[in-house]
């Protein structure tokens, strides 16, 4: 009498069981929705520059506790710690997604195959979040290291790393990669989770969305330069008259 291996699959759930794989799937939607929340959030305070440095520097120092401070001008450690944080997030979303990756050849062609005969939108829309996904992890750790390692947010200071510093370069590419991963994301937890059946308006909300938030950093990060090409050296940090 022969004897039967039960092997491991996505079907059956893995090495853990299928109540594993629900309880993974939640955390990596909270994950993602909270990822995407801040990323919502944050392109409105750095697109704060567009209204002026005067804005941009009231609004630095009120994230930064400046009320807390006596000399009013916040704690740069707040930032520090709030980029920690975020990119221990990031790294527990991506290791929960990484059960999800194609691992082999074969997946990627069956994949690829799928995609060409049957034009399905949204599997479009994973694959991209997929790949956008892997290429964020790198892009989005070099963000957050940097300010991790250098807090200083300011008018001039910010333009000196995105002008001298030659931090446009990174951001260029991770603007469009990380909106289309998280627009995606939001998009696809909306409907997987029953929050909306509405399919093809949410999919049109999420198209704006990305349309708008591109056109909004797009409009930050060539203010940011400007203001970097005009600086003289050394460098002083922004203080309002």
């Amino acid at each position: 009498m022969s004897t039967k291996t039960r092997v491991p699959t996505a079907i059956n759930g893995g090495p853990f069981g299928q109540a594993w794989s629900a309880r993974a799937d939640g955390l990596q939607s909270l994950a993602g929705i909270l990822l995407g929340a801040f990323l919502l959030v944050h392109m409105h305070f750095e697109a704060s520059i567009l209204l002026g440095k005067e804005t941009f520097f009231h609004v630095v120092q009120l994230l930064e506790g400046s009320m807390f401070s006596s000399t009013g001008h916040g704690f740069q450690i707040v930032t520090q710690i709030f980029s920690v944080f975020i990119l221990v997030l990031v790294v527990v979303h991506a290791a929960l997604a990484l059960r999800r990756f194609p691992v082999q050849i074969g997946q990627w062609r069956a994949l690829r195959g799928f995609m060409s005969n049957i034009k399905h939108k949204d599997t479009r829309a994973w694959y991209w979040q997929m790949i956008t996904g892997f290429v964020l992890f790198f892009l989005v750790s070099a963000h957050l290291g940097t300010m991790i390692l250098n807090p200083e947010i300011g008018p001039h200071l910010s333009a000196e790393r995105v002008y001298d510093g030659h931090a446009w370069l990174l951001y260029i590419v991770f603007l469009p990669v990380v909106l289309v991963h998280g627009i995606i994301g939001l998009y696809r937890v909306i409907l997987k989770w029953g929050i909306s059946s509405n399919r093809p308006l949410i999919r049109k909300i999420a198209q704006i969305l990305i349309i708008y938030l591109l056109c909004l950093g797009s409009l930050s990060l060539i203010t940011y330069i400007s203001i970097g090409s005009e600086l003289l050296h050394p460098v002083q940090p922004f203080m309002p008259k």
